[in-house]
């Protein structure tokens, strides 16, 4: 099954899977809240400001 076709299911499923991966240590688990913030944006949960072009700026990330 590829990411464009994910249920919502599936994605709450592979963020609580990721969380379950962090170490508490900000510097290690930086890939894993990279990778669980694009689930967030794939299923809607989470996605740039409108007023902004860039989206690390936008949502202060």
């Amino acid at each position: 099954m590829n990411n464009a076709t994910m249920s919502a299911q599936s994605i709450d499923a592979q963020i609580l899977e990721l969380q379950n991966q962090k170490t508490g240590n900000m510097l290690n688990d930086l890939e894993i809240e990279d990778q669980i913030h694009a689930l967030k944006q794939q299923a809607g949960l989470a996605q740039r400001p409108d007023h902004s072009q860039f989206e690390c700026f936008g949502c202060g990330s």
